[in-house]
């Protein structure tokens, strides 16, 4: 029989949510226990569905992955592996161009003209040359600093310049999600929405990850990333805020162990989907930001190999 895991249960209220469901952790073969998903809500009946649809959306997938939702409109959390680490590739670029604008913020400066088209290549294109620039410009001190205020306590700045290879957990990227989608004393409104409206902005290859299933309703923000390594496979990642007049919700999904990208990428889209249904169950179907047919994504440099710009998700490239 499925032994009950309160563990999760008790991560999952301490995000702030107060109508818990409790949730079963099936057992391996060793006998250990397997995470299971852990969902809370004020709405009656949505955390046992998002339960058991995140659940059948990650079911019989080889990857390792990480899951957190936040819905500020229905009081709803989900939870899975938060705090496990993962190299953070090309997601940690929200988090360069946030410690820039709150470096900036500092000394009451608006950012140079070269900053501004550094950071609109960075988070739009995913641009690598960019990011290490503005991640030499600002040095791990500043980093660190910024991951402080925000008390992203298990994010880890990768070291002599691999910015992709930064430890992020699924916890320290929704408090990020967070800190951008509410009135805070770390990075002014006007910070916020700059950081909110280049997500906003991606180039139509990189609109996968997150925003698969999205609400037409909802304004989408995202970032993805991905590598390989000789280690874990694949890491693909996809942080998404989703706003507007009846929206405030974010999702962020971690992976490693994919065989392929195609394998990360499916993960991603299969829980976001079943997490945006649930969410939106009246909502119309999106016809506008619709997730592209061949994501790309740029891979960041890791020791012994140099960065790729523009990468195509293909099984082949491995």
């Amino acid at each position: 029989m499925p032994r009950r895991r309160r563990g999760a249960l008790c991560a999952a209220a301490a995000l702030g949510v107060l109508v818990p469901i409790t949730v079963s952790a099936t057992q391996d073969s060793a006998g250990a226990a397997t995470p299971a998903v852990a969902c809370t809500s004020q709405k009656a009946g949505l955390a046992a569905k998002l339960v058991t649809d995140i659940t059948a959306a990650l079911k019989g997938r080889a990857s390792t992955t990480a899951v957190l939702v936040n819905d500020r409109v229905t009081k709803t959390s989900c939870i899975l592996r938060p705090d496990t680490q993962f190299d953070s590739a090309s997601v940690v670029k929200v988090t360069v161009l946030a410690t820039l604008l709150w470096d900036a913020q500092k000394t009451g400066r608006q950012l140079t003209a070269t900053e501004k088209s550094r950071a609109t290549a960075m988070i739009t294109k995913s641009d690598n040359d960019a990011t290490s620039a503005l991640w030499k410009q600002l040095g791990t001190t500043k980093v660190k600093g910024f991951l402080t205020a925000v008390g992203m306590t298990k994010t880890v700045p990768g070291a002599n310049g691999y910015w992709g290879l930064t430890q992020i957990t699924a916890r320290d990227q929704q408090k990020l999600l967070g800190m951008l989608t509410a009135k805070n004393t770390v990075l002014t409104d006007a910070s916020r929405g700059y950081v909110l409206q280049l997500m906003n902005s991606v180039v139509s290859s990189q609109r996968w990850g997150t925003p698969a299933g999205a609400p037409s309703t909802a304004k989408i923000h995202v970032k993805n990333g991905w590598l390989s390594r000789a280690t874990h496979g694949w890491r693909v990642h996809s942080i998404g805020a989703f706003t507007g007049p009846t929206h405030n919700y974010q999702i962020t999904v971690l992976t490693h162990d994919n065989k392929t990208m195609n394998d990360g990428i499916n993960t991603i889209q299969a829980v976001a989907r079943a997490v945006h249904k649930d969410l939106n169950p009246t909502a119309p179907a999106r016809l506008g930001y619709v997730p592209t047919a061949t994501p790309e994504e740029a891979i960041p440099a890791v020791p012994g190999r140099p960065a790729r710009d523009a990468v195509p998700a293909n099984p082949a490239l491995r």
